[in-house]
């Protein structure tokens, strides 16, 4: 079996996965912070995130998962603030919103998600640390800072100018520019702004800065090192830069062993914002008329550390390419019939190397859907033929079972039958027991015009979406 290798944004180089404790893949993914629903952008990542998941479980990696959900921050404040409502009522709404889109996405869950707000006393307990190791120190408010001066290290993983910080600098704010590096807040001191959002801390009554709860929260499912941190390239500086001086000062050990990150989203061809009239949710482009499954094939097929240009035009593309392999695994799955899997045909073989190698290179997965349709064209050329026999076909049929549960979006999901399409297929199929022949092909015509096609299998009337 080939290995499989990263790219480390810790070293900027191609790295083979070893993982810390031998067969078991330890893994830390930022998440949503849930003062709105994710956009696209976001699930750029998550799809990335999953790809990489997916793939680690293909090659036999059990896999530990934390994906935290950041409840508490500058802005969920703010905006359950305008909306009048607690900051627990308010997160909630979205914490439910980012579970049913990442369903609709077909990701597979995590074994964690930790919301921040229950890891309060973890973080006090990290922070209390730093202090005592003397690596971060309290203002006159109350707020309590990490001084990236008594870090030595700090800016290793943006490969920062260390000549250019300014230690003494506070920055309170959870996001910044590269420009302001500078001491960060690990406690907040509560202030009018924050509300009735405060915790009671060993430095008074406070919150905890945005960086330390990922610090925490890992730490506490997966331990103070592990193998994988991931995220959008945005997050390497400030925040993960951040939690990596925080946690390695604290604990006196590594962090995390690889680093990996996703390119930006544009939409077409422009950066994703509101004010372009180009920011999209998940939800609004469901809304017209585009599946899930579409989706997460345009966020997937493009290699996660390339630009992705999102557009409505390729969402049409995805849709045609997911249509050539609906009918070529319909085609198998006839062929094959009952039969059992025999050994890959060739042709068949050749395409599972490539992919297998693709996607072990640093999960290039456009050269992997590049073998996996090479694979539908000649195995489509085999049955024209009449040459796949159905040992072959379903042996194909399972290889692309395999391949599916890497990419997580080859077959198509069982749609539900509406009430009214029911009802007709019950009088269709009594109407068949009865041999009544000509009102059959009647109610088949009434389904097709509600969008829906009926099969007659030797296991009765199979219905899917037109």
């Amino acid at each position: 079996m080939s290995v499989f290798r990263v790219q480390n944004t810790l070293s900027r180089q191609l790295e083979e996965f070893r993982p810390l404790e031998a067969g078991h893949a330890r893994m830390y993914t930022c998440g949503p912070t849930v003062y709105n629903f994710a956009h696209i952008g976001n699930f750029r990542a998550y799809v990335f995130e999953d790809l990489l998941r997916r793939w680690l479980k293909f090659k036999g990696f059990r896999v530990t998962q934390v994906m935290n959900l950041t409840d508490v921050d500058d802005k969920t404040i703010r905006d359950s603030q305008k909306a009048g409502q607690r900051l627990a009522e308010f997160t909630e709404t979205y914490k439910k919103a980012f579970f049913e889109d990442i369903r609709t996405l077909n990701i597979d869950p995590a074994e964690h998600y930790p919301a921040a707000t229950d890891h309060i006393p973890e973080m006090i307990a990290i922070i209390q640390k730093l202090v005592d190791r003397h690596f971060a120190y309290r203002s006159d408010d109350g707020s309590v800072y990490f001084s990236i001066a008594r870090w030595p290290s700090y800016g290793k993983l943006a490969h920062l100018d260390r000549e250019g910080m300014r230690s003494g600098v506070r920055i309170a704010s959870d996001e910044y520019d590269k420009e302001n590096v500078a001491d960060f807040a690990l406690w907040k001191a509560w202030d009018e702004k924050d509300g009735d959002v405060a915790w009671e801390s060993p430095w008074g009554r406070g919150r905890p800065g945005w960086h330390i709860e990922c610090s925490a929260m890992s730490q506490k499912y997966l331990g103070p090192s592990f193998d994988i941190h991931t995220g959008g390239v945005d997050n390497i500086f400030p925040h993960h830069e951040d939690e990596m001086a925080q946690s390695e000062a604290a604990n006196g050990q590594p962090f995390a062993t690889y680093w990996m990150h996703c390119a930006h989203l544009m939409v077409e061809g422009q950066k994703m914002s509101k004010s372009r009239g180009n920011f999209h949710t998940l939800r609004d482009v469901l809304g017209r008329g585009y599946s899930g499954r579409e989706v997460r094939y345009e966020l997937l097929a493009t290699h996660y550390r390339a630009p992705l240009n999102f557009t409505f035009g390729s969402l049409d593309a995805a849709r045609t390419a997911l249509r050539r392999v609906d009918e070529f695994t319909a085609r198998l799955a006839d062929a094959a019939g009952g039969a059992k899997a025999g050994t890959l045909p060739g042709w068949a073989q050749a395409a599972a190397e490539r992919f297998e190698a693709a996607m072990d290179e640093d999960l290039n997965v456009s050269a992997a859907l590049a073998a996996l349709f090479d694979g539908v064209r000649e195995g489509n050329a085999v049955m024209d033929a009449r040459l796949m026999s159905p040992e072959d076909a379903a042996a194909v049929r399972d290889l692309f079972r395999r391949w599916d549960g890497a990419l997580g979006v080859l077959e198509k999901p069982a749609e539900a039958v509406p009430p009214e399409v029911q009802a007709l297929l019950d009088r269709r199929q009594a109407a068949r027991a009865a041999k009544e022949w000509k009102q059959s092909d009647a109610l088949r015509d009434e389904i097709s015009a509600l969008g829906w096609i009926v099969k007659d299998t030797p296991k009765g009337q199979v219905a899917a979406k037109a």
